[in-house]
């Protein structure tokens, strides 16, 4: 094998993203299905920042072995008025000795992200000239609760 180098990161932008109730499909032959609509939310970083727009959102699927996959899709709104689509995938699991407190909107948010693993890649496409550069990377995605939604810490890998 040839040496391609260590993978590296930076970090591209924190995300808040703000939840709609969910909407329960039920259990469908792959598993349960649960819209987790993005209502709006906020994201900072050191070369872009702005708003969530609201009407995005996640199409979870929570499989027979109760891991979750995850598939969303939001559009950002800079802080200069440019659009962004961002797309991720990932998977949510969390060890059966959480999954009671995990499952309560309270004690949820109180539980060390550590604990569980939560974690997505994010890609990017937008017709900005000034954020092209995002249409030409990959990015990872450490997930966590939050109140009223989720955030995420989202790198770029180098």
């Amino acid at each position: 094998m040839q040496d391609v180098g260590e993978v590296r990161t930076t970090h591209l932008f924190d995300v808040v993203v703000d939840l709609n109730p969910p909407l329960d499909m039920g259990a469908g032959p792959y598993g349960r299905r649960i819209l987790f609509g993005a209502a709006g939310g906020s994201f900072e970083g050191p070369r872009l920042r702005g708003e969530v727009v609201p009407g995005g959102g996640d199409w979870t699927l929570f499989r027979p072995d109760r891991a979750m996959t995850v598939d969303v899709r939001l559009t950002l709104h800079t802080h200069d008025d440019a659009l962004i689509h961002m797309s991720y995938g990932g998977r949510w699991t969390v060890p059966p000795e959480l999954r009671t407190d995990i499952a309560d909107p309270i004690k949820s948010r109180g539980i060390d992200p550590a604990r569980y693993y939560f974690r997505t890649a994010p890609l990017f496409e937008t017709g900005a000239a000034q954020y092209a550069w995002l249409n030409d990377i990959v990015c990872v995605g450490s997930g966590y609760l939050i109140k009223g939604g989720v955030a995420y810490k989202v790198s770029q890998v180098l």
